[in-house]
């Protein structure tokens, strides 16, 4: 393989793997926009209880997301098997929401993906999402002692949506004392 070849094929893998870091930060942050943008209009998205269009499953990953405080989706291993402008991937992830009262929720499993690149963009074409574990984890008996770096003066700059301190260009930490 020509090195323009190969620079070409990390290229693609790139993308790809920018496509996977969106979609999970677009569904932590309810930015619905940035989560339906790694979908092909025509995709399919199979995932659980769920199977319909990228706008039905975007409506509907909001309506459950919105059910805990937070919620976390790492990407993890990922594999990507490229056909020119084809893509068939296997990425692990892992999904925990944060509750009030708890249990708080854990799922485990892997992201079965065909990416095309339409127009120079990739971008999801069809998904099955093989739920693999899901595990209530309870609250600890004896919850830890509270986080004394945030106060009512500073609070914590995490918010699920564009608020969050993630967006903010220029970043701006708080101000040392």
């Amino acid at each position: 393989m020509t090195l323009d070849a190969k620079l070409a094929e990390m290229v693609d893998r790139h993308e790809i793997h920018q496509v996977m870091l969106r979609y999970a930060r677009g569904l932590d942050r309810l930015d619905n926009a940035l989560a339906r943008s790694c979908y092909w209009d025509d995709a399919i998205e199979d995932h659980g209880h769920f199977v319909g269009t990228p706008d039905a499953f975007i409506s509907w990953a909001d309506g459950t997301t919105l059910a805990f405080e937070s919620t976390q989706h790492a990407v993890m291993n990922h594999f990507c098997d490229l056909q020119g402008d084809d893509a068939y991937c296997e990425t692990y992830y892992h999904f925990s929401g944060v509750t009030a009262e708890g249990p708080n929720f854990m799922s485990t499993g892997r992201y079965i993906d065909h990416f095309q690149k339409r127009n120079g963009e990739w971008r999801i074409a069809n998904r099955v999402t093989i739920v693999e574990g899901t595990y209530d984890v309870p609250k600890p008996a004896q919850a830890p002692s509270p986080m004394t770096a945030y106060t009512a003066e500073e609070p914590c700059q995490a918010t699920r949506d564009r608020n969050d301190v993630s967006y903010h260009r220029p970043l701006r930490p708080r101000q040392p004392k």
